[in-house]
């Protein structure tokens, strides 16, 4: 078995706020050790059913996290930016399943760490086919694409119940249970290893069950921005077509120019605060 990982921060025990998630907060360093700890166990279970090769994608902010050479020897690393699929860079090269460790919750969840949809800066809200999706689904969206079911997500308790109502049936660890988006009761970390490594071994033993994730084409994507900066900016990208103030319409047969049309978009979207010239 082919096995491959995409692994993201907010999801991980303990984290509940971005000063751990950025490079220069103060407690960043121990949270990207937690970070690889996770990624690290779920290869483990995946080995211990039997998997043969692990690819691990580095999915967080500028994607250079993970210390590598605290992961088992036999996997392979995805790290650094840019890259043309994003967080599941690599998944093209077609794997028996997929895990996604570490996730959080879609833009607007309530109750759900440090929820966003890929630039929590720029969006208040991603549809495709009239379905809200965050991060996880769109993710699998592009796995399915090339055949290949997400079979475990891990993460607070909110971005469990998104996945388990979009990906169903797909096996979940919660490792912490959100309070509110920046406050969570969490397992120690040791205890949501455990049981990471747990389900990782258990969902790829019972594999069949596991289909790819797919929607019908034709595909429309929908994109809610923050404010209407955002979308004059983002509108000038082809094919697109503003509907309101506030979102953006992308129509396309091919899944894969809806992904790359999505990150045009809030890529637009981010760059659009006028810059102050200098003296």
């Amino acid at each position: 078995m082919k096995i491959y990982i995409s692994c993201d921060m907010e999801g991980i025990s303990g984290i509940v706020h971005v000063d751990q998630t950025r490079s220069n907060g103060q407690d960043y360093p121990r949270c990207r050790e937690l970070m690889t700890e996770e990624v690290n166990v779920a290869a483990l279970g995946a080995f211990d059913a039997g998997a043969k090769e692990v690819l691990i994608n580095d999915s967080h902010a500028d994607m250079r996290n993970i210390i590598i050479e605290k992961l088992d020897p036999r996997v392979q690393l995805i790290s650094g930016s840019l890259k043309p699929l994003s967080m599941v860079q690599g998944v093209e090269a077609g794997f028996d399943a997929a895990f996604f460790v570490g996730y959080h919750a879609g833009m607007g969840a309530k109750a759900g760490i440090l929820d966003h949809t890929y630039y929590g800066s720029v969006v208040s809200e991603v549809k495709i086919n009239s379905k809200a999706m965050n991060e996880a689904a769109i993710n699998a969206l592009m796995a399915g694409s090339y055949g290949t079911p997400v079979v475990l997500v891990t993460g607070d308790d909110r971005v469990c119940e998104e996945v388990r109502e979009i990906l169903s049936p797909v096996e979940t660890v919660a490792v912490k249970w959100a309070i509110t988006r920046y406050s969570a009761r969490s397992l120690h970390p040791k205890e949501a290893q455990r049981q990471i490594r747990e389900a990782a071994a258990r969902a790829l033993r019972s594999i069949s069950q596991y289909k790819p994730f797919v929607l019908p084409s034709p595909y429309i994507l929908h994109i809610k921005m923050l404010n209407a900066g955002m979308v004059d900016n983002a509108e000038i990208m082809p094919g697109s077509r503003r509907l309101d103030a506030l979102t953006l319409e992308y129509k396309t047969d091919k899944l894969m120019d809806l992904f790359k049309a999505l990150l045009t978009a809030l890529t637009l979207g981010s760059e659009s605060i006028p810059q102050v010239r200098p003296k």
